[in-house]
């Protein structure tokens, strides 16, 4: 076959393309927009059952630390090194998964422009409402992420005042109820954030109703 044949062969497959594309409906670019996202967030979920694991591997640690004398002070170091790694682990995992929500975010984010090109009314307004509640689940994790590094940044101090002769009780309790209150924070939030995600779950589905489009079986449900 010839080069000429090819490219004109070439060309005419991008011309189909473009044509499969441009003759997608609103509401069916939306849909892809939505499911891209949501594959987006399978890095998020995937980092959940690690940090989960990491959490209790780190409240074993410190349990053992607390049990521990003070004149088992390698004892206590060793630990307290080991927990300190199972933080910054978590860190990392952490880190990975707000890089995945921040991925979706700015995917979903497509569907804003596309919202205005809605002619059906009740649509329009049903996928005004699911934007408005999946920013409102993206706004609350930020607020769940910003309040799991505090707690990570306190607990890293404490397992590095833990092996201190000098650490004096006072101080240590101090330390603990600031971690308390900060996970007190992170239970606020994931609370909010499970409640938005359920809702922005069920205004989706009932937007693909509207629009006569069949969904997946794939939602945050995180």
């Amino acid at each position: 076959m010839s080069i000429k044949k090819l490219v004109i062969i070439a060309v005419i497959i991008l011309s189909i393309l473009i044509t499969a594309c441009s003759s997608k409906t609103s509401e069916e670019k939306i849909q892809n927009h939505l499911e891209e996202a949501v594959a987006l967030e399978e890095g998020f979920e995937k980092q959940q059952s690690k940090i989960t694991d990491l959490e209790r591997q780190e409240q074993k640690l410190y349990n053992k630390i607390i049990d521990l004398g003070m004149d088992e002070m390698d004892q206590i170091k060793k630990r307290s090194e080991q927990a300190l790694e199972t933080v910054d682990k978590r860190k990392e995992a952490i880190k990975k998964e707000q890089e995945s929500i921040k991925q979706a975010r700015e995917e979903f984010s497509n569907i804003e422009e596309l919202i205005n090109d809605l002619e059906d009314k009740e649509v329009k307004a049903t996928a005004d409402k699911m934007n408005k509640v999946m920013t409102q689940r993206y706004n609350s994790y930020g607020k769940l992420n910003k309040a799991y590094n505090d707690a990570l940044k306190l607990e890293k101090e404490m397992y590095e005042m833990l092996p201190k002769k000098d650490l004096e009780q006072k101080t240590l309790t101090d330390q603990v109820n600031k971690i308390n209150e900060t996970y007190n924070k992170v239970i606020e939030f994931n609370k909010e954030f499970n409640k938005y995600t359920q809702e922005y779950n069920k205004v989706k589905q009932g937007f693909y109703k509207q629009a006569g489009i069949e969904g997946t079986n794939k939602d945050s449900d995180k």
